[in-house]
């Protein structure tokens, strides 16, 4: 899974690294540990244009009853076909925009957090889906998940799920509306391991409240 993340990239580097050209209700302090539920910054394809906007990660279908049925992640392999997210697969596909992302190794009963980047050190695209259901007041509420697929050879040894992060050559396609199932289901495979790094960081990240630089110091056993 993908239950944790980290966006600090400056508006301008997001703008150069994904062609965004509109930035709507952003906010782009930095931040090093996102939770569940908070807004998170999403890139959509909006006509000819890339608009990035806050989304609350947790996906609300747009038929759901139940709001506090919100999964944070999706299933590459079933995503697709999923009830609750076919719909939003061919429709409603969004990039969310990360620096970075956290997983816990567990070894016996300990569980050592860990940060995972792109070793060129640029942002990148988390593969997303999204949805705008309307709330109490008839207001939409976009709302958004991080696909997951099976781990590279160095997630493997950390976790068992590690999220699709979209190359660069990928995006456009992900983002494109006319874009088919089958061409889309062949982008959700893991980046090639040698393109990232892990280091253990300290469990001042177990806590979402910690938002700080201290969250993704290296540390050392």
């Amino acid at each position: 899974m993908c239950g944790r993340f980290v966006r600090t990239s400056p508006g301008e580097v997001i703008a150069a690294e994904f062609g965004v050209v509109r930035f709507t209700n952003a906010d782009l302090r930095p931040r090093y540990n996102i939770a569940p539920s908070q807004l998170i910054d999403a890139i959509i394809r909006d006509g000819a244009e890339k608009r990035l906007e806050p989304m609350r990660w947790g996906f609300v279908a747009s038929f759901a009853k139940n709001s506090k049925l919100a999964p944070i992640n999706a299933r590459a392999e079933t995503v697709a076909t999923s009830p609750f997210f076919r719909g939003a697969f061919r429709h409603q596909r969004c990039l969310i925009v990360a620096d970075g992302f956290y997983e816990w190794r567990k070894d016996g009963r300990r569980k050592t957090p860990y940060f995972i980047h792109l070793r060129s050190g640029r942002p990148f695209g988390f593969a997303g889906i999204w949805s705008a259901p309307r709330n109490d007041a008839g207001t939409p509420f976009p709302s958004c998940a991080i696909v997951t697929c099976t781990p590279n050879d160095l997630m493997a040894p950390i976790h068992n799920r590690m999220p699709v992060i979209l190359p660069a050559a990928a995006r456009d396609r992900w983002l494109d509306p006319s874009a088919g199932a089958d061409d889309l289901s062949t982008l959700l495979v893991p980046l090639p391991a040698e393109e990232m790094e892990a280091y253990a960081v300290s469990t001042v990240v177990n806590s979402p409240r910690n938002d700080s630089p201290a969250c993704v110091r290296r540390v050392t056993s």
